[in-house]
């Protein structure tokens, strides 16, 4: 049985509980840093929280971003993270729902570097129009995905342009 979830705005008493969630749930990977410059950076993002039992069970930003030439309207996904104990229970999808819902005034595409499978249930779908911020291997091209969150009457072209915590080449490849 899944526990009570309470999900909720990240706050600034957060940012050390947050280490360990990206510990346990990338063993491999240390994401923090880019989590910690995303949440005390100048740059707009989303942050929301999942909380189980006063610990941190899962966690979403979603960051501001521009597609040169100028639309202003577009969000980038990531980090996404639930601990292990409670991951394929639905708190990943509950957090990227509740950013969107969130992002919907503002933005009109999220954009995302991630596995097909799982995005594709929010309706991401590979963007070869938008290029990348930094260059991504290329068995990962269909990895490069965005989501409409407005009609979309518009088309985007151009290069995703991001704040600097994610102009970390080592953020796109492996």
């Amino acid at each position: 049985m899944t526990p009570e979830i309470e999900f909720r705005c990240t706050e600034t008493r957060d940012l050390e509980r947050l280490r360990q969630l990206y510990v346990d749930a990338f063993p491999d990977e240390d994401l923090f840093p880019l989590v910690s410059n995303l949440l005390g950076g100048a740059a707009p993002v989303t942050s929301l929280l999942a909380v189980s039992g006063g610990t941190p069970a899962g966690h979403v930003i979603f960051t501001r971003c521009t597609v040169e030439p100028g639309d202003n309207g577009v969000a980038l996904l990531g980090p996404l993270c639930v601990t292990p104990g409670l991951q394929r229970s639905g708190i990943g999808s509950a957090l990227v729902r509740s950013g969107f819902d969130q992002l919907k005034a503002a933005v009109g595409c999220v954009f995302v570097l991630g596995d097909p499978n799982y995005y594709a249930r929010f309706g991401f779908k590979p963007d070869h129009l938008v290029e990348t911020p930094c260059p991504i291997p290329a068995e990962w091209k269909d990895a490069w995905q965005s989501v409409r969150l407005d009609d979309g009457s518009t088309t985007l072209t151009g290069r995703l342009i991001v704040p600097d915590a994610w102009n970390d080449p080592s953020l796109w490849s492996d």
